[in-house]
């Protein structure tokens, strides 16, 4: 079974692994209402009761099909935790130019929007999604604070912020952040090295992961690092007695951070197979001789 990782600051716990709907609509199998409850309700037999949505996942209408479930289901409510993100406005009829609205109009709006469209009455956290150059803190933190206050939303936070943009929207708001969500991988360490971690170490905060199998790349290796990476989990995989997947998952949890990843596959053996990764914990040597292989350098 996942487990549960604790937020202190903000009474509230999430499963250690979080499903993500960026890929719903790219299922093999489709994304009808019963392809979707088929996934929710695995996810919950494993202990993922978290589900990681954006307003334009699926061309703006993932979080809809999963609404959809929702409203049929009424019971899964009060089992899932929700995350959403806003802030990405794509090019279309309405815009020609991609942009990112930080306004407090547009949150309020991307919030209300959300909750029509997942048909639920309040969402657990809700992300900007990308830091917007034009974003005004003071602004962002009197909406967030007014959305708390209507039960829209339970807890703010922010994804792909660096240190630094983290921390001036966090001095304008009341409460504390709730994470900031970043891209973190095998071949994509950055965030351990350049303050991102830190950070959240400082703050008591835990960072959720995107993209931690490197979009597939530790599957399916292309390049030299890549191909010399895969072998290595493989090595500590056939000794250990796990899967690839395992090793990898299983990697992310030795980080004092206690990082949260986001799962993307739609393959419900995978899904399987990464809610195990907990029963194989990596020795300190067997973590730094995969970090060092992925860099192509050992520890200074």
């Amino acid at each position: 079974m996942v487990p549960q990782i604790n937020f202190p600051k903000h009474n509230l716990s999430i499963s250690r692994l979080v499903y993500g709907i960026w890929r719903l609509h790219e299922d093999k199998h489709g994304f009808g209402e019963d392809r979707i409850y088929e996934k929710i309700n695995l996810c919950l037999e494993l202990g993922i009761d978290t589900f990681d949505h954006a307003d334009i996942y699926g061309d703006f209408e993932n979080e809809e099909r999963f609404g959809k479930v929702l409203k049929k289901h009424p019971d899964l409510k009060n089992k899932i935790k929700i995350i959403t993100k806003c802030g990405i406005q794509v090019p279309g009829a309405k815009y020609p130019t991609k942009h990112y609205n930080t306004s407090k109009e547009h949150i309020r709006y991307s919030v209300e929007r959300s909750l029509r469209k997942l048909q639920v009455d309040s969402l657990d956290v809700v992300l900007i999604h990308r830091p917007d150059p034009l974003m005004d803190p003071t602004e962002m933190a009197e909406v967030f604070d007014s959305l708390v206050l209507e039960g829209k939303v339970k807890h703010f936070g922010v994804s792909n912020f660096t240190p630094t943009q983290f921390q001036m929207v966090q001095s304008k708001c009341k409460r504390p952040l709730f994470t900031n969500q970043v891209e973190f991988h095998l071949f994509y360490t950055e965030p351990m090295f350049d303050g991102t971690f830190d950070q959240m170490i400082e703050s008591g905060i835990h960072p959720m992961v995107w993209s931690p199998t490197a979009g597939g790349k530790v599957f399916s290796p292309q390049t030299e690092t890549e191909i010399k990476t895969s072998n290595k989990i493989q090595e500590i995989a056939k000794r250990l007695g796990a899967s690839i997947d395992q090793i990898v998952y299983s990697w992310f949890l030795n980080h004092p951070a206690g990082l949260v990843p986001i799962l993307g596959t739609n393959d419900l053996e995978r899904i399987k197979s990464a809610a195990a990764c907990f029963s194989y914990p990596l020795t300190r040597v067997d973590w730094f001789a995969i970090l060092e292989v992925a860099r192509g350098k050992e520890v200074a």
